[in-house]
């Protein structure tokens, strides 16, 4: 498309979330709001997206989905207050919403015996709804438990030689002794759930969830060392009770080994994120007929080619046959790069703010800069 054409058909704004200042709602509704300032009268549909962390349940909320709210048990303990998604017999469930990394209380690290408990309280609600479809949205989380804590939560049993319960967290798994897993299965039967991620980690190793993500979450060479020889223990007590091994499998060290729990214990299948959720809230609707779409998220990068929430867009708006521009708080790839990503044109806010604005600056304007992103996008696509 060319500067000259013009945009036939509805305008669909789809980003994701600007980390540090807009959720994928408010960047929707400040483009669009940019959009109909210069093009009155166009129909502009915001449809905010996610693709399976931070942001995934107010996406589904946004598409119409129902809000139920409940206290949880936050990563280390401490009552939190979180939501899940459902519509008709699907719930969308965020792990960060229970067990995240931005709940740890005065943001202290916990890295040995921080839980996914929570994440497994919200299961359970799902499942007294009498929802028989789980998407379970990974990332963001405390804890490195191999999902120990999301089981215990539906119901299993994690005792020591001694017959005492393990305390929450990954280290005390190197304890584990007794599992009784009777429960859980009985919870989920006829039930499917389904991980949206984009990890690929196996649980253990270089690869694996303590190695590569530990280190994010507080966890020093020692404590990587610890909670590794206590997930590959874990690991075994759960091939001996289930018959199946899944420590390898490509995402079972997503989440901190909550993809190895969900999988190996919820009969959980993996999706990528960003196509889960673009089925889930209706996109291929929503661009039928359209003329454009927009996307975006805080940095437009290198991570955004590998399955981040614009690349999908950009694809499956191209699948449509409709084009696709990208919005960004910071865009570090080149032209070449973006464009073979799909995009017919990039903007970045950082740069709209003018010469010498600092990122801070950036950050704080982020409303306003996405408005005059979206007029731009008007000025250039729509008239």
């Amino acid at each position: 498309m060319t500067q000259q054409q013009e945009t036939t058909g509805h305008v669909v704004v789809a980003p994701d979330k600007f980390k540090g200042s807009l959720t994928a709602a408010e960047a929707a509704e400040h483009i669009a709001a940019g959009i109909l300032r210069t093009a009155p009268g166009t129909d502009v549909r915001t449809l905010p997206v996610a693709d399976g962390g931070e942001g995934t349940v107010l996406a589904a909320l946004a598409a119409g989905y129902r809000r139920v709210a409940l206290t949880v048990s936050g990563p280390t303990g401490e009552p939190v207050e979180a939501a899940i998604a459902v519509r008709e017999d699907t719930a969308v469930v965020e792990a960060a919403q229970a067990s995240g990394l931005t709940l740890l209380p005065g943001g202290v690290p916990a890295p040995l015996t921080a839980s996914s408990y929570g994440t497994g309280q919200l299961v359970a609600r799902a499942l007294d709804l009498g929802c028989t479809r789980i998407v379970l949205g990974l990332g963001g989380v405390a804890c490195t438990d191999g999902g120990a804590g999301l089981v215990q939560a539906l119901g299993a049993t994690l005792q020591d030689a001694e017959g005492t319960d393990l305390p929450p967290g990954g280290a005390a798994l190197s304890r584990l002794h007794h599992l009784d897993l009777g429960p859980v299965a009985g919870a989920l039967r006829g039930v499917e759930v389904v991980i949206a991620s984009d990890v690929d980690n196996p649980l253990l190793g270089e690869r694996g969830a303590p190695a590569v993500y530990g280190p994010q979450k507080g966890a020093g060479p020692a404590d990587v060392a610890e909670l590794d020889a206590a997930l590959a223990h874990w690991a075994d007590a759960v091939a001996k009770a289930t018959g199946t091994e899944l420590r390898e499998a490509p995402g079972a060290g997503a989440a901190g080994g909550l993809g190895f729990g969900a999988m190996a214990l919820l009969g959980a299948r993996m999706r990528p994120g960003i196509e889960l959720l673009l089925d889930l809230l209706g996109f291929d609707r929503a661009v039928r007929g359209a003329g454009l779409v927009v996307t975006g998220e805080g940095c437009l990068d290198v991570q955004t080619l590998h399955g981040k929430a614009p690349a999908g867009v950009a694809a499956a708006a191209a699948g449509a046959g409709v084009p696709v521009v990208a919005v960004a708080g910071r865009l570090e790839l080149d032209a070449p790069a973006w464009r073979g990503a799909g995009f017919a044109a990039a903007y970045e806010l950082a740069a709209l703010a003018g010469p010498g604005a600092t990122a801070a600056e950036s950050i704080a304007r982020a409303a306003e800069l996405a408005e005059l992103a979206g007029e731009q996008i008007a000025q250039r696509f729509l008239l």
